[in-house]
């Protein structure tokens, strides 16, 4: 079946014959380095089990792009951009069911596999790739905008309901001392929260930008890639920028994901992000090996980000 985007005059297999797009299959590698690393931390630092399922989808993405621009077979193209709607609907279900009853959380899942069975099946009757691009970027903005929402009405200081208490002077001076320092605690790990979110949305922005600009200057690219020839011409192979970059930016929001999801638990003492630099590293959360009160840790004051 020809591709919607595949121009006639393509050159596949021009480096081998056993994958037809070897930068875009290649590059898909990341994805699956990237699950097995967040599937590995799931299960080291007993991570909610939806995020386990999520690295798995993740993972599924990643294998199903590989195996598509490996054969261009329909099938593996299913496989590929379906995948991203269901993990993305995951976090969807991880991100509106908390706190919600068990009716609640039900309803909702009925929905979004009712969801994810309708734009399967459209999809597949249109076979318009802008339908299943405008439909997982209208998801991924839902659940990016509701999970900052969460974020900052359950962790900014100033929103939450002990502040008031405080300033009516209901509280002891101990209880009012370890508020103080919940504070700040809590204003630490949102700036870097923030963080966390403005590197991984600017790199998965830039991977778009990167593939649309690939998709409107197809024909000239891959004049240049042939000007340029080898090895430095797969650097204009924008679709492989876009699955590195996406990739990252993904991975990244996962990240995020887990870690407001233990604040909300009220783990914040429980577990920390480590990301040792923000250029050349990734981010991961961990079980602390002590639990931090009151800013001591094994009777040492703690130093504060």
């Amino acid at each position: 079946m020809q591709m919607p985007w595949l121009k006639p005059g393509t050159t596949d297999y021009y480096a081998t014959v056993y994958s037809a797009e070897i930068v875009n299959t290649l590059t898909n590698l990341l994805f699956q380095y990237l699950a097995f690393k967040g599937i590995l931390s799931c299960i080291q630092n007993r991570h909610d089990t939806v995020f386990l399922v999520t690295f798995v989808g993740y993972l599924l993405v990643g294998t199903g792009s590989f195996l598509f621009h490996m054969t261009l077979k329909y099938p593996m193209q299913l496989v590929d951009e379906l995948s991203m709607i269901y993990t993305t609907c995951l976090m969807c279900y991880a991100t509106f069911s908390y706190g919600k009853s068990r009716r609640y959380s039900v309803l909702l899942a009925f929905f979004l596999v009712s969801l994810c069975i309708f734009i399967t099946g459209y999809y597949h009757y249109l076979q318009d790739p802008a339908f299943h691009q405008n439909a997982y970027a209208l998801l991924t903005a839902v659940v990016l905008f509701r999970s900052i929402y969460v974020m900052e009405v359950s962790l900014r200081p100033s929103r939450q309901a002990h502040r008031t208490s405080q300033k009516a002077g209901s509280v002891s001076a101990e209880l009012e001392v370890e508020h103080e320092w919940q504070d700040r605690r809590d204003e630490a790990i949102l700036r870097r929260m923030w963080l966390l979110i403005g590197y991984g949305l600017t790199i998965f922005l830039g991977g778009f930008f990167i593939w649309t600009l690939d998709n409107e200057m197809c024909s000239t690219l891959r004049i240049w890639r042939r000007h340029i020839g080898l090895p430095w011409g797969v650097l204009l192979e924008g679709h492989g920028w876009w699955h590195l970059m996406t990739g990252i930016g993904a991975y990244f929001y996962i990240t995020w994901g887990i870690w407001l999801r233990h604040c909300l638990n009220g783990k914040q003492d429980q577990y920390e992000l480590r990301w040792p630099r923000v250029i050349g590293t990734l981010p991961t959360i961990v079980r602390r090996k002590s639990v931090v009160s009151n800013g001591l840790q094994n009777g040492a004051v703690k130093k504060h980000m």
